[in-house]
């Protein structure tokens, strides 16, 4: 089994500090994830100044700021990029970040040569984005939060566009001749992955619906992963059981600090717990095999049983079921011979507890 590829989310709990966002880094590092990501963004290109915050950044933030005046607190320019994209290099983990618009995916792609674009699942059906990301990215992470198969469908078709065109537009029968197309789909399994997602923070457990990673993966034959906003660590660990290639998850310095992210993320100690735990049980899955184990092997014959003299067996003497049994250690003759020895004469004199070896 290939092993799982952990992003330790920082996002934007970094709270707008360069400073918080080295540690996090480091964080990330220490913890044992593969990659830490971030979140590139103009706050006058995501949003318009009258968009309200979702419920769940109300609940998670003091104040009636709009979600423009929030998210301006948040960004990080193109020095911090620098910085901070050197300071991962430094500690030894891959620097990833969520581009929200095309100046930010060119300074990703362009400016600093990010090679891997985690496209959010608000991008889903943004149709001009993906078409930029799909001829900027050499691969491509997508989450699938708030969608329904025809819309990853929709959106995999384009994507698939922009890798087999560097230049046009899609329209209805390109996108149909695409999905027929094999060299599309060949594209799209060598540079796709798709994250199963819940989108609300925290996720409900009853709405997380971790079968939904088998069906994307059976549904277009992609490498599937899950990107988990649920309290814990838990239901991530269980994804990775059931084959995700790729956990994505939140975490921050710590829970109490204000900002719309911070109280569905992992602090550092739990972040730490998530990734020993992926460790564990993918060693724990094995190759599917079904055999004794190397440490197994020295047990067997403590644990399993031997046909043995329940009483004195002279020479001569037939085998009944009144004087052989089965005890253990399990290293003479097998149980599942019982029956061929019943009515057997034997062949010496057995003491009583005597192991049988003819």
């Amino acid at each position: 089994m290939s092993k799982c590829f952990i992003i330790a989310e920082a996002g934007v709990n970094h709270n707008g500090s360069l400073e918080v966002a080295r540690k996090m880094i480091e964080v990330a590092a220490s913890a044992g994830a593969d990659a830490v990501k971030f979140q590139t963004f103009r706050t006058e290109a995501l949003v318009s100044a009258s968009a309200p915050r979702a419920e769940y950044q109300i609940r998670a933030m003091k104040g009636d700021e709009s979600q423009a005046e929030m998210l301006k607190k948040l960004e990080l320019d193109e020095s911090a990029h620098s910085d901070l994209i050197a300071h991962a290099k430094q500690v030894g983990i891959e620097f990833l970040s969520t581009p929200f618009d095309s100046l930010s995916l060119r300074l990703l792609t362009e400016r600093f040569g990010i090679r891997t674009i985690k496209i959010p699942s608000g991008e889903i059906t943004n149709g001009p984005f993906l078409l930029q990301i799909a001829r900027s990215a050499e691969k491509i992470i997508l989450s699938t939060g708030m969608s329904d198969l025809s819309e990853v469908e929709a959106a995999l078709a384009i994507i698939a566009f922009g890798f087999l065109n560097p230049t046009g537009n899609p329209d209805r029968s390109s996108l149909i001749e695409i999905g027929d197309s094999q060299k599309a789909w060949d594209e799209l399994r060598n540079r796709v992955i798709l994250l199963h997602a819940t989108t609300e923070y925290p996720a409900p457990m009853s709405e997380v619906n971790l079968r939904a990673m088998d069906t994307l993966a059976s549904s277009f034959g992609l490498k599937t992963g899950y990107s988990d906003h649920t309290r814990g660590i838990h239901v991530a660990v269980a994804a990775v059981a059931r084959g995700a290639c790729v956990i994505e998850k939140h975490f921050t310095m710590d829970r109490g600090m204000d900002g719309p992210d911070h109280k569905a993320s992992l602090e550092p100690a739990e972040l730490r717990e998530m990734v020993h735990a992926i460790r564990d049980v993918e060693q724990a899955l094995g190759d599917g095999r079904k055999r004794p184990t190397i440490s197994e092997r020295k047990n067997m014959s403590v644990a399993r049983k031997s046909l043995v003299a329940l009483r004195e067996i002279q020479s001569g003497q037939e085998f009944t079921e009144e004087n052989l049994g089965v005890k253990r250690p399990g290293n003479g003759i097998s149980p599942m011979a019982y029956w061929k020895w019943i009515g057997k004469k034997a062949t010496r004199t057995y003491s009583a507890e005597e192991l049988l070896n003819e």
